[in-house]
């Protein structure tokens, strides 16, 4: 599959992955200031963004998908940056494909299986009539009973756009992230990454917990933890010079 892709700067690359419900856009910002020193090239990954849509949707499928790309552009290896569900594909990445990954950058989540709670979102995303609103924000009282969160609302419109004249449109593929919720969930566990690691996380998110960091150093033993005070788990958005920073300081190393 042909991943969309935009890219800034000049320098080693680095590949920036987004995460689930998300798109390229979301790291646009991050980007031209990691573009100061690095080469980046921020995805769209497959069912989301510009990408193509297909109703497979697996982690061993994106990792290839970005390795064909890696191969499209001429990437014998790239610094590796992912966050949620992007940070799970980083992760595989690197354990499947050691040789293509110099340093690992995974944003608040861990290799564990997670529950995908989303089961209300996407309600509230079916709750929104795409053919009969007339303007994007009467998309937005549609969701409100389902997604009572402002924050979430406005991560989700992002995703919006006119597909025709009348009609509006999720840029990603709703249907398949529905029929696939577990497989996103799943563990990322199938050997370990002797590379350089850093996961970053939100001192007010619990995707990576206290107990987790015991598992998360087999799987990944040349690994740290940086925690980014007051964040969630949208570090690079609620505190984006802070994930920059400690981004950069490790790719620096």
């Amino acid at each position: 599959m042909k991943l969309n892709y935009k890219s800034f700067g000049e320098g080693e690359p680095l590949i920036v992955m987004h995460g689930l419900m998300g798109m390229l856009d979301n790291w646009q910002a991050p980007a031209k200031e990691f573009a100061k020193y690095y080469k980046v090239f921020i995805l769209d990954l497959r069912n989301h963004g510009h990408s193509p849509h297909s109703e497979d949707h697996s982690y061993d499928l994106m990792v290839t998908d970005v390795i064909e790309l890696m191969d499209d552009l001429g990437l014998k290896s790239a610094n590796i940056l992912g966050h949620s569900m992007g940070g799970k594909v980083a992760m595989k990445l690197a354990q499947d494909f050691p040789e293509r990954v110099e340093k690992l950058v995974v944003a608040d989540i861990g290799p564990r299986y997670y529950k995908v709670h989303h089961q209300s979102i996407i309600a509230g995303l079916r709750a929104v009539p795409l053919n009969d609103i007339a303007k994007r924000t009467d998309a937005e009282q549609f969701m409100k009973a389902d997604i009572p969160q402002p924050g979430i609302r406005q991560f989700l419109m992002k995703s919006l756009f006119h597909k025709e004249r009348d009609q509006f449109g999720w840029r990603f593929n709703l249907d398949a992230i529905e029929s696939n919720l577990e497989r996103i969930g799943e563990a990322i566990e199938d050997m370990d990454f002797q590379g350089s690691t850093v996961f970053i996380k939100g001192s007010q998110s619990d995707y990576i917990r206290d107990e987790d960091w015991p598992d998360i150093k087999v799987l990944f033993p040349h690994s740290h933890l940086i925690t980014i005070e007051g964040a969630g788990h949208w570090l690079h958005a609620e505190k984006p010079t802070e994930f920059i920073a400690a981004s950069m300081d490790f790719l620096h190393e």
